[in-house]
């Protein structure tokens, strides 16, 4: 038998779900003798830097096969390059469009590069969140690389309040109709454009590409952070064992990025869809980011950890790579 003092409850608190590991494991080494005099300081601490519990903590290693490590680049690691993006200074102009089907305005911001010229065209679509000013760097981001890029803002256009629980059908043909307004722009460089999206604005692209056929006509791809796959309205099971239907005919080259941390029943079917995407032979990639959770691209400063900031630059590359590819 062995007692403990303060300083062993402090190691285990710290230590937390190791705590009984720990003591399963080194008990016999470091308390073996029945004494209230604890390993000094110093001395615990180089002990525990040595053991199995310690080497997780001070040095993570992932052991998936260099193939399946997305981020992984020969050029970088054995030749010492990094891909240099495209940076443009943005300028932005509030404008208005219409929906046809029932006359509805639809305000919106066009985010382009500052420089004279015609760039691709991208619709950025706001998710639960609305277009509020965190958001807005999302497509401003894209603007930057050498885009042209639509926000529209349908909730402002439907009098919705923020963060709203109910989803209103009414909204996925406002976005629809922002493609049509966007293909009509002077200063565009392509016949067709891509969706790229978060959250909410997952459910309303992936609309406006199947239900309202613009997909192969109008779109060339799809992108969306952390999308919520699922009809908002729809049952709480359906929320969470199942994926819109609509995903099994959404046939454009397809990225979607979350999280590691993601929220259970966002990622079950993200997953899933994914999953029937792939078997169905269709052109789609999932990156998960180890690390980052829910809105790592758009957390504020105040709260953003340096895992967010990696996973939102490395995303904003693969953006542009991405919808070069599918805009050429």
């Amino acid at each position: 038998m062995f007692s403990f003092g303060w300083k062993q409850v402090v190691a285990c608190t710290v230590i937390a779900g190791a705590c009984s590991l720990f003591l399963s494991s080194f008990s016999s080494l470091v308390f073996a003798q029945s004494t209230t005099t604890p390993p000094s300081a110093s001395s615990f601490a180089d002990y525990v830097a040595d053991t199995n519990v310690g080497r997780p903590l001070e040095a993570p290693v992932n052991r998936r096969p260099v193939s399946k490590k997305f981020w992984w680049s020969d050029e970088w690691y054995l030749k010492g390059k990094l891909n240099v993006p495209v940076n443009h200074d943005v300028v932005d102009r509030a404008i208005n469009y219409i929906n046809p089907v029932d006359g509805t305005e639809v305000p919106a911001i066009i985010y382009r590069p500052k420089t004279k010229g015609k760039f691709p065209a991208i619709l950025f679509q706001h998710g639960r969140r609305g277009l509020d000013k965190l958001v807005q760097r999302l497509p401003k981001r894209l603007a930057a690389r050498g885009f042209i890029v639509l926000a529209p803002n349908v909730y402002d256009a439907r009098f919705i309040e923020k963060l709203p629980m109910e989803h209103m059908a009414e909204t996925e043909g406002d976005v629809a109709a922002g493609i049509d307004f966007l293909l009509k722009q002077p200063d565009i460089s392509t016949s067709k454009i891509c969706l790229y999206s978060h959250t909410r604005g997952g459910y309303y692209t992936l609309q406006a590409a199947v239900k309202f056929k613009h997909q192969q006509k109008n779109v060339a791809c799809y992108a969306s952070s952390y999308p919520h796959w699922q009809n908002p309205n729809a049952v709480e099971p359906a929320q969470v064992y199942r994926y819109a239907s609509e995903l099994d005919h959404l046939t454009i080259p397809t990225m979607v990025f979350i999280g590691e941390y993601e929220q259970y029943q966002r990622r079950r079917s993200i997953e899933t869809a994914v999953k029937f995407m792939k078997k169905a032979g269709r052109d789609i990639k999932l990156v998960i980011y180890p690390g980052v959770g829910r809105g790592f691209d758009f957390r504020p400063p105040w709260v953003r950890t340096f895992a967010d900031d990696l996973a939102t630059k490395d995303q904003i590359i693969r953006l542009d790579a991405f919808f070069r590819t599918h805009l050429k």
